[in-house]
């Protein structure tokens, strides 16, 4: 189960990570990165966030869903 929003951990994000469903895979890289970039900049909106432990802090991982796409009209 994912992770919630988490302050203490969001201060020690040392790296970010988007995990996309193959549903998405025809999408170009462009769009990805556009929506990557979106997710990351409001994480506490994002449908699935977790925090991995890396050496130096927390890897943020969000996992792109399609109610996020249609929050960001991406869909």
């Amino acid at each position: 189960m994912p992770n919630a929003f988490d302050p203490y951990r969001e201060a020690l994000v040392v790296e970010a990570r988007t995990v996309w469903p193959g549903d998405y895979d025809d999408w170009s890289a462009t769009d990805r990165e556009r929506v990557e970039a979106a997710l990351h900049a409001t994480p506490q909106e994002a449908s699935e966030l977790d925090y991995c432990r890396v050496h130096s802090g927390f890897a943020r991982v969000v996992t792109v869903t399609a109610d996020d796409l249609a929050r960001l009209g991406a869909g």
